[in-house]
């Protein structure tokens, strides 16, 4: 127990420090330690490198998870002989001349790169350009070698082995092999994402050879919205782009563009959140919360919204030189970026209407899957397929005389305690071109069972009509404005000086949602009015936590939340409930206004309020193709 923790500064000198000049080795080691946390890092900044001298196509490979060998080719312009030795030293770069460090329009500016992957590792760079006869020169530990002629058709060959051999305390912090070959293919599919014109080829060389393709994306063609959903259906999946919607908009100078997926193909985790500033990979809070702020009616706090989003402004309103590994940006006026993704988001998102993502569907007839027949099971029999033709018209006239009442009364047998079929209504064919088609039939009293021309839809009726009172709800809101009521004695928070100052800054905002707060004297706050759909509430925890969002991500949505967490009660209660039993025009009429309000293919949770089966899905289960 008597023991000194080793904090810093617990042991002290007993006579003065000495200041001392470090050597230039120990220098790039420690700016090693800010640019290279890991084997990503030194792939991160050699591809940028390759994109910054215009390649068109970039190979990249690694070995034992980058730990023993990185390898990066390019196309682009190269270097000469004369180029090479500079090109190792510190703070030498061709991308800027030092006059304007904000009018930056390159990934990498700062010359540091080269020479920290050359002080902690063994580095060979191999370039040629054009005119001039491909040279190599190499540095291992620091210490740099001659430059040497060498053969290279184009571009430059960079390769990285045994990194961190130079300070092997850091070997012991990294992960396994899987782990780093993990992130290595993460940070290459951002950038391939940053650049859909370019080819990029990633390759696993631990076994020696040529080892195996872990990721290939071949260059896009065509216009811009065109490549990038080309590119991001390689890499996230063809599943994405059918489920987002394009975002193209802009204000005051800064334009968004990108696909954000539709609330019903949300994610349990923030695993496919991509954004970019000015094509740079960047992971920013305030973009982050940006981003959440935008789904925040649609989804529920533990689903996260899917999304690649691209923020291009002028190089002058954001400052891209505030982190080491240039991972988060700061922007001029940070609340126009916000609103623009928060406005975009949620207008295409409205403009998307009643759609839900097609993977709710594939789930659904995954569900259903025939039981083998035990023959087939025990012998490995491929199951028969049926050849069968459409009912004929006097089989459909027989199946509708069985779903009438009059049929019902007279047959027992087709009775259900759960479900009741409906006769079609004289409007009938025109009601299956509808997006959401005619209702069918109501089946344990919640769910509508309508068929269109290509298949059927099941209806969850409590969560559609939910979704349909709460939009309701909101529209009223927004019409009427935010009702406020007065505290008949203000409530007093006292807080720090620094939050005073930030809650006072963002009073006009909060005012609007109900929320009037003034200074009181000090760094005391009074609280003259909140938001009357709350009813009585806890200002002082309230304000706590609206300080913390403000914190965290640069802005607030709480108050909002909480208000549109009220309507969703006050939605759920007025609602259409299970087990109530509908009639065939109240259920058309449920369809008919689920087709025309936004966002009515998700409940209030991000849950799906209805799914579409395809015919020819159906057909398959049943070995009918």
């Amino acid at each position: 127990m008597n023991a000194q923790p080793p904090n810093i500064g617990q042991s002290r000198p007993q006579s003065r420090p000495v200041i001392r000049q470090l050597d230039e080795s120990a220098a790039n080691r420690i700016a090693a330690g800010e640019v290279v946390e890991r084997p990503a890092s030194a792939v991160k900044e050699l591809v940028e490198n390759a994109l910054d001298a215009g390649a068109t196509r970039v190979e990249i490979a690694y070995a034992d998870g980058g730990k023993t060998l990185i390898r990066i080719r390019d196309d682009g312009c190269g270097m000469t002989d004369a180029d090479l030795p500079l090109a190792l030293s510190r703070h030498a770069t061709s991308k800027i001349d030092g006059s304007d460090l904000l009018n930056i329009h390159t990934f990498g500016f700062r010359g540091e790169a080269l020479p920290s992957l050359g002080a902690v590792g063994r580095l060979v760079i191999t370039s040629r350009a054009e005119g001039f006869e491909a040279a190599q020169i190499a540095v291992s530990g620091g210490a740099i070698g001659p430059v040497k002629p060498a053969a290279l058709n184009r571009g430059t060959l960079v390769e990285l082995r045994d990194l961190f051999f130079a300070t092997p305390a850091r070997l012991k912090f990294m992960r396994t092999d899987r782990a780093e070959a993990q992130a290595i293919a993460d940070v290459v599919k951002r950038l391939a994402m940053a650049e859909p014109y370019v080819s990029f080829t990633l390759r696993d060389v631990s076994g020696g050879g040529d080892g195996r393709e872990v990721f290939r994306a071949d260059a896009e063609q065509g216009e811009l919205f065109g490549a990038l959903a080309g590119r991001l259906a390689r890499i996230l999946g063809r599943d994405f782009t059918d489920n987002a919607v394009a975002i193209d908009a802009d204000r005051e100078g800064i334009r968004l563009t990108g696909y954000a997926a539709l609330p019903t193909y949300s994610r349990g985790a923030a695993v496919e959140q991509f954004l970019f500033v000015n094509g740079r990979p960047v992971r920013d809070k305030m973009l982050i919360g940006a981003l959440r702020a935008a789904y925040m009616d649609f989804l529920s706090r533990d689903r996260h919204p899917a999304a690649a989003l691209f923020l291009t402004c002028d190089t002058e309103r954001v400052d891209v030189n505030v982190h080491p590994a240039k991972a988060e940006v700061r922007f001029r006026e940070s609340g126009i970026p916000r609103g623009l993704i928060v406005t975009a988001i949620r207008h295409a998102l409205a403009q998307a209407g009643h759609r839900a993502s097609s993977t709710v569907a594939t789930a659904t007839l995954g569900a259903f899957r025939p039981e083998p027949e035990p023959a087939q099971a025990r012998l490995d029999i491929p199951p028969r397929v049926y050849q069968m033709d459409r009912p004929s018209l006097g089989a459909i006239r027989t199946s509708y005389a069985a779903q009438a009442p009059a049929f019902d009364e007279a047959a027992p047998v087709w009775q259900a305690p759960s479900a009741r079929a409906e006769a079609p209504p004289p409007e009938d064919r025109q009601l299956q071109h509808t997006p959401l088609g005619a209702a069918r039939a109501q089946v344990h009293e919640n769910y509508i069972i309508a068929q269109t021309e290509t298949g059927m839809v099941i209806v969850d009726q409590h969560a559609a009509h939910e979704r349909l009172v709460y939009e309701r709800l909101k529209r009223q809101m927004a019409e009427k404005g935010i009702a406020a009521q007065a505290l008949l004695i203000p409530e007093i928070v006292d807080l720090s000086a620094g939050d005073a100052a930030l809650l006072l800054e963002h009073a006009e905002a909060l005012s609007r949602l109900g929320l009037t707060i003034e200074p009181f004297g000090g760094t005391a706050i009074a609280v003259r009015e909140t938001p009357a759909i709350l009813g009585q509430i806890n200002a002082a925890a309230l304000l706590r936590d609206v300080l913390d969002e403000l914190a965290d991500l640069g802005d607030s949505q709480l108050v909002l939340a909480r208000i549109d967490a009220v309507l969703s009660r006050m939605a759920c209660h007025g609602s259409v409930r299970s087990g109530r039993r509908m009639q065939v025009d109240e259920m058309n009429a449920l369809l008919r206004e689920m087709e025309a309000t936004p966002h009515s293919g998700q409940c209030n949770h991000g849950r799906p309020t209805y799914v579409e089966l395809k015919l020819a899905d159906i057909e398959r289960l049943f070995g009918r193709t």
